[in-house]
């Protein structure tokens, strides 16, 4: 229903400071690609729930706060499945920028064999 808010509410925060702290640390830890991963996945989740008819383009746009009795399980599958989503593709990302540094740091470790 409205899953993908949660994600989508991670991806406007994490865009932001993407902007404001600076193009060399957001380089630097990657955020872009935490963006990346969380504005797609906001996309392709509101695409299918609007193709699923879960959306409409009038308010209230989510058709579960058309009925009251549904605003409670909505927001319980925020903040089940939508937390859930947005904790993954963090941990992924956390999991993706460790691996970038560990071989950065191994690249310049390591010396590269010279020809003889």
């Amino acid at each position: 229903m409205a899953c993908f808010l949660v994600p989508g509410a991670e991806a406007v925060v994490t865009t932001i400071v993407q902007k404001t702290i600076g193009k060399k640390v957001a380089e630097k830890i990657k955020l872009k690609w935490l963006n990346t991963m969380l504005w797609g996945g906001v996309i392709l989740l509101a695409v299918e729930h609007i193709w699923h008819g879960e959306v409409s383009p009038v308010p209230p746009f989510l058709t579960a706060m058309k009925n009251p009795e549904e605003i409670s399980v909505m927001l319980h599958e925020m903040v089940t499945n939508g937390l859930m989503m947005a904790a993954t593709v963090t941990l992924i990302w956390v999991v993706m920028v460790a691996f970038s540094m560990a071989m950065t740091k191994k690249e310049i470790m390591i010396p590269k064999k010279v020809k003889a």
